[in-house]
């Protein structure tokens, strides 16, 4: 219960933390940042309180939820911190802005991930959105790019999920019925094939959503500094999330092939034993 209510009040946190950061929040947008806090906390914690899982995958197969949590936390700081720079500026503020201005500079390139996120800004876009948007940007990419970088070193060096003990694939993917038909072993390839694939797309499909939804609907406000931290935050947090979640399908997937493998190998040598 310590565990589930600490990931709870961590959840909550990163829900509030723009609210708690930027100067002058309007007191509608704090009731309502609070009340999402709340509701994000509680939910964690019925879900890691309760010995059933239900949506939460790779619950008990750490560190892959607590690095896509330090991501995205870590995420909405640095963005927040860049747009704060432009009301308050402190030296963490600063250099972070500056940070991000040499890296969004470096990928701003025709057709590339952080040119796309640009383009989802309105014509109208003042000079001044623009440098903001370029930078975070640049900040969650990098953010998203250490971050696979590191699951994909725990992966390949740290031999995870096996290294903590034995891996229950029904507790760690409640979403994924085994017995719904076909191998096993090839819809968990197939499915991580499909999200590693969507994971390198949706950097360049985020972008053109949001844009073609200003044309239909209304466009997207992001002269508001909490819309812009979460659009972004999204736009660079999804794609990593996905990529990590099919390399982690496709490591369940071979420990299941070895494992087959094994008992079928094994049987063989008693058989043999059992006949000599």
């Amino acid at each position: 219960m310590t565990g589930a209510a600490t990931r709870g009040l961590l959840v909550a946190l990163l829900i509030a933390t723009p609210a708690l950061i930027l100067p002058g929040v309007a007191a509608d947008s704090t009731q309502i940042t609070a009340l999402m806090a709340l509701l994000a906390g509680f939910l964690t914690f019925v879900e890691y309180n309760s010995s059933f899982p239900s949506i939460v995958e790779f619950r008990d197969a750490p560190p892959f939820n607590r690095l896509r949590f330090i991501a995205l936390f870590v995420t909405v700081v640095m963005i927040t911190q860049v747009i704060k720079s432009h009301s308050e500026v402190t030296l963490l503020s600063g250099a972070l802005f500056s940070l991000g201005t040499i890296i969004g500079n470096a990928l701003d390139f025709p057709y590339s991930p952080v040119r796309l996120a640009v383009l989802m800004l309105p014509e109208t876009a003042s000079l001044q959105l623009v440098e903001t948007i370029r930078a975070a940007a640049g900040l969650a990419y990098l953010v998203a790019a250490i971050a696979l970088l590191v699951f994909v070193l725990i992966v390949r060096v740290l031999g995870w999920p096996t290294r903590h003990g034995a891996f229950n694939v029904w507790v760690n993917l409640p979403l994924f019925d085994p017995t719904a038909g076909g191998d096993v072993i090839s819809r968990l390839q197939r499915d991580a094939r499909i999200n590693i694939a969507l994971g390198f797309l949706l950097p360049f499909l985020i972008p053109a959503m949001v844009k073609l939804a200003s044309y239909l609907i209304d466009p997207i406000p992001f002269e508001n500094p909490q819309t812009l931290i979460w659009t972004v935050s999204a736009w660079a947090f999804l794609p990593a999330s996905m990529i990590m979640r099919g390399i982690a399908m496709n490591k369940v997937a071979g420990m299941i092939e070895d494992k087959r493998r094994r008992t079928y190998a094994d049987a063989e040598t008693e058989a043999g034993l059992q006949i000599a």
